[in-house]
Order: structure tokens, then C-alpha cells, then sequence
């Protein structure tokens, strides 16, 4: 039992470690690219979003982020899942049809 307690514990040090050395990702958006949408996805006042925060999403997997709409990780990561799902319309980017 021991032995496999420390191969989980192995595991999930090897998994962490590989995570810091590529950095977040999620929907093919970088923590970078996260970062500068968060001032356009995040109460009380969300700005409108940059440019630069389109540009960004432009190259996400709209698909996926909008799997995260009922999620908790969203709001973990101090993001509006409302804002985040009108943040495409706001850029004239097509949303997918189910989202």
C-alpha cells in the first residue's frame, strides 16, 4: 500500500513539474493570453476587450472554452463564465452554435 501511495505522490510531482515548465494552457489560449482577456471577463467593470485580447482568442478552441460555461474553473481563475461566453460577439468572432 505504501508503495503505491508513493508512486501516486511521484506521479503527481512529474505531472506539476511538467505543467510549470510549459505553462497553463486551456483552450489552446496561454496564461499570457488568459491575462490579457481577464480585464474584458471579470466584474464588477469589465472593459471592453482589447485588441490584443481578440487576437488571442482568435486562435482559442472556442468548442472547448465554451464546455467551461457551467464550470467551476472559470470563476477560480477570476473569470465571469457570462462575460466569457459574450467575449467572441465582442471581438466578431462566431461562437459555436451550442454554446
Amino acid at each position: 500500500m505504501a508503495v503505491k501511495r508513493l508512486v501516486m505522490m511521484v506521479a503527481v510531482v512529474v505531472a506539476a513539474a511538467v505543467v510549470a515548465a510549459e505553462g497553463f494552457k486551456l483552450c489552446n489560449m496561454s496564461e499570457d493570453d488568459l491575462e490579457t482577456c481577464k480585464p474584458a471577463v471579470s466584474k464588477p467593470t469589465p472593459a471592453d476587450p482589447s485588441a490584443e485580447c481578440c487576437k488571442a482568442l482568435s486562435g482559442a478552441d472556442l468548442t472547448c472554452l465554451c464546455s467551461y460555461k457551467n464550470s467551476e474553473t472559470l470563476p477560480l481563475l477570476g473569470i465571469d463564465p457570462d462575460l466569457a461566453m459574450a467575449l467572441p460577439a465582442k471581438c466578431k468572432l462566431t461562437p459555436p452554435s451550442q454554446c
